[in-house]
């Protein structure tokens, strides 16, 4: 995730009055981290990882410049992404690979900040087997939020790299298009985690993280909304326009086990 990026000349928009924010709990246990159990860990070529959220048996939603290498610019190998759902302490309540992704039609991965990179850093990871736990609950999408809007997020980061936390409530400062600018508390680590209204029975996904930033020396984070986006990518994997990975799932050379990653 870019570290400190100018938030796309924010100082000309205006922002809204926001809610006091809530702190992060850690959700290293099983008690704590229920409700979040379709949350994971996105490991990446063994050597840094994103967040990733479960929406269907087989769809990882995360951020699209998690599949490339920031040094040069191309696809990661997808053999080598593994997402590890509810990773916590050490242990994962399911282990997959990735068989296949897609990325916002529009995205084209760069080293710039523009507002359409940000609004489409948007991608879909298809698992090679669905995950069918009981306990690992897909979470559905919703509709943007609003300015001023109150939201949550679920992440893993540097500094939680072994277990996500959460910040129930953090707020929408202002939104152009497909970019959200939050109050919320990300890391290193959080590319790709959820943000989610807590409007109706069940949190929603209304937003991933793309980037953090800093406005009037103030830590904000970045995100590309959900909706939209995510008939585009349903339809980009319809179409046969996904990635696979380059080693067939069952060879002995695809790494499947649980890994520990250093940010």
């Amino acid at each position: 995730m870019q570290n400190w990026i100018k938030a796309l000349a924010l100082a000309l928009m205006p922002m809204a009055a926001m809610a006091q924010d809530t702190g992060l709990k850690s959700l290293d246990t099983t008690d704590a981290g229920r409700a979040w159990m379709a949350v994971g860990r996105l490991n990446i070529d063994g050597a840094g990882f994103c967040t990733g959220t479960l929406i269907s048996p087989t769809l990882v939603l995360t951020a699209a410049h998690c599949l490339y290498d920031k040094v040069t610019g191309q696809r990661i190998d997808l053999s080598q992404v593994e997402f590890l759902a509810a990773w916590r302490l050490g242990r994962a309540s399911a282990y997959r690979a990735a068989r296949q992704a897609v990325v916002h039609p529009h995205y084209q991965f760069d080293n710039g900040t523009s507002a359409a990179r940000i609004g489409s850093d948007i991608a879909l990871i298809e698992l090679w087997q669905p995950i069918r736990n009981t306990t690992v609950i897909p979470f559905e999408t919703g509709d943007r939020p609003g300015r001023g809007e109150e939201v949550g997020v679920v992440s893993y980061g540097q500094d939680r790299s072994e277990a996500p936390a959460l910040q129930e409530v953090c707020s929408v400062m202002t939104r152009r298009s497909e970019i959200l600018v939050m109050s919320c508390d990300v890391e290193f680590g959080s590319s790709g985690a959820p943000v989610f209204s807590f409007e109706g029975d069940r949190p929603r996904i209304v937003s991933v993280v793309a980037a953090k930033a800093e406005f009037n020396g103030r830590r904000v984070a970045v995100g590309t909304t959900v909706e939209g986006s995510l008939n585009l990518l349903h339809a980009e994997l319809l179409a046969g326009r996904g990635f696979h990975a380059s080693t067939p799932q069952g060879s002995s050379n695809r790494n499947v086990g649980a890994r520990f990653i250093r940010p």
